[in-house]
């Protein structure tokens, strides 16, 4: 067997995996087979002689196929509402089918397909195939810290359309309420009250300078990550005046949206009645993507 027809016969062997992968990216069983299509002619050009573990090459290959392609459904804005659907079952033959039976169920796909790309393929990869983070953040081109918080996000917007999400949400309400009214009141016991003790502030790189430039004017200095209540607490204490309870992706958050026009984005994690994350994003691009929604009160 020459090199030519073992390669063939490994991804052969990989074929399956590879369009199971493909189609809870993309939703969609065409656009899956060419995702894989496009795989195979990469492994063709490229010098694998030195890649130990094929099959996991081909899943990052596929990854960043999908995420080509999703990036590039997003730039078509002006298409319909409907242009890609997840296809439904009884629209494909007995072998696709198969496919969508070992896949992600419709409504879930339907979720996913409201993400932005780079938190579906981090969610995708690591949630449902167990990519570690530090190989998405290659495909991404983004730290492993930063590809853990995409998957976070997605799991988090997934969570918030599945079945008694109105019931977690009113309880992420309190608290994220909570949360802010200790914040503009400068109550640091009461903030420390409402975050877990191993709560994780990230800020993006955007919130980051903002910060630094006003720190003439009292505010804060704010790092890219903080670890513990305290640490998050003392950037808080005092803070947040403007912030607003917001939908962000299904759950509670807030932001501050000043003429109603939404410019940071507080995305808050809350578990068992207690803040366990919250990430700053202030990039104008990510806060679009996000499409955060304003709430009363």
């Amino acid at each position: 067997m020459n090199d030519n027809d073992w390669l063939a016969a490994r991804f052969e062997e990989n074929r399956g995996h590879l369009r199971a992968v493909a189609y809870r990216m993309l939703g969609s069983v065409s656009e899956a087979d060419d995702a894989v299509q496009e795989a195979w002619l990469r492994l063709n050009r490229a010098d694998t002689s030195d890649v130990h573990n094929l099959g996991g090459w081909l899943t990052t290959v596929v990854g960043r196929v999908c995420l080509d392609m999703l990036r590039s459904r997003s730039s078509r804005r002006e298409e319909p509402l409907d242009a890609h659907v997840p296809e439904q079952v009884d629209r494909v033959d007995p072998e696709q089918r198969v496919v969508q039976a070992d896949s992600v169920g419709l409504a879930l796909l339907v979720v996913l397909d409201a993400l932005a790309p780079a938190e579906r393929l981090a969610f995708v990869l690591h949630d449902l195939f167990a990519v570690p983070f530090d190989e998405i953040a290659e495909i991404v081109g983004k730290t492993p810290a930063a590809a853990r918080q995409l998957a976070s996000r997605a799991r988090r917007r997934v969570r918030g359309a599945s079945p008694g999400a109105e019931a977690d949400r009113a309880k992420q309400r309190l608290v994220v309420d909570a949360f802010l009214a200790a914040s503009r009141g400068g109550d640091f016991s009461a903030l420390l009250a409402v975050l877990d003790p191993d709560v994780v502030l990230r800020a993006d790189e955007v919130a980051v300078a903002a910060a630094t430039k006003a720190t003439a004017h009292g505010a804060p200095l704010l790092a890219s990550e903080l670890r513990g209540a305290a640490a998050v607490a003392d950037a808080f204490v005092g803070r947040a005046q403007a912030a607003e309870p917001a939908l962000v992706g299904g759950v509670i958050g807030a932001v501050w949206a000043p003429g109603g026009k939404p410019r940071v984005v507080f995305d808050i994690a809350v578990e068992n009645g207690r803040v366990v994350a919250i990430e700053i994003i202030a990039d104008p691009e990510h806060v679009r993507q996000l499409e955060p929604v304003l709430l009363d009160g």
